[in-house]
């Protein structure tokens, strides 16, 4: 199948055999290991400003989970500006907002990808009032559902500093992947999107540091997951 402008950040489903896909498997395995008492089901990437690289973060490391032969759900709760879709070039008519609202069934809008046992539940038309709609009973309710189907859970979501939906979603998560987009992001900017998320009792699990250069001084951008940001 040939690569589109839409999926081409899927490098570790296009090129796993890559550095940048074998950085991904690395940041799988550190999450993984990151709790002994129970395994991390429910996982939501997040960063402090849009433009950060945390949709393709969060699709790829999607894809890491559903190589390993997981049963992975990717949501995109980004009800305000949803991209997921486009990555994976699949339907945005139907989703979220739709089956949290009581408009259509999660069999009904959850959808296969090109990558196996990785499946989709893409936004939905955009609600007039997403952080409500987030914050709902129904919300808990499907993603309880959800949780009884799949083995790991990964959410998108809008920028932290932006709204406070990925504040509300977080709460619903057992940890917390920050996306930095490394020398363009302030980093006071990074502190406040931590503290925010700490307030809300959130879990950090580390850093993603995208665009940063490899020592070889490749074009490509690289992946790393660190220590929690201070």
């Amino acid at each position: 199948m040939p690569r589109s402008t839409s999926d081409s950040s899927l490098v570790t489903y296009y090129e796993p055999k890559s550095p940048i896909s074998e950085a991904y498997r690395t940041l799988r395995t550190n999450i993984q290991f990151s709790s002994f008492d129970e395994p991390i089901q429910v996982i939501m990437v997040a960063s402090a400003n849009p433009s950060e690289g945390k949709s393709t973060t969060a699709s790829n490391l999607a894809v890491t989970y559903a190589q390993e032969g997981k049963r992975v759900l990717l949501i995109d709760a980004d009800l305000r500006k949803p991209s997921v879709f486009k990555v994976f070039q699949v339907s945005n008519r139907v989703g979220l907002s739709t089956v949290v609202s009581g408009q259509c069934r999660a069999a009904d809008a959850v959808q296969e990808t090109l990558v196996e046992n990785l499946f989709v539940l893409p936004s939905g038309p955009v609600p007039p009032n997403p952080s409500e709609l987030l914050a709902s009973q129904s919300m808990k309710a499907t993603l309880e559902e959800f949780k009884t189907h799949y083995d790991v859970i990964v959410f998108d979501t809008p920028p932290v500093l932006a709204v406070t939906d990925s504040i509300i979603v977080s709460s619903l998560c057992q940890g917390v992947l920050l996306v930095v987009h490394a020398g363009k992001v302030k980093s006071e900017l990074v502190r406040k999107a931590k503290s925010s998320l700490e307030h809300a009792h959130a879990r950090i699990l580390g850093v993603v540091l995208n665009n940063t250069k490899s020592r070889k001084g490749d074009k490509y951008n690289y992946y790393y997951y660190g220590a929690e940001a201070k």
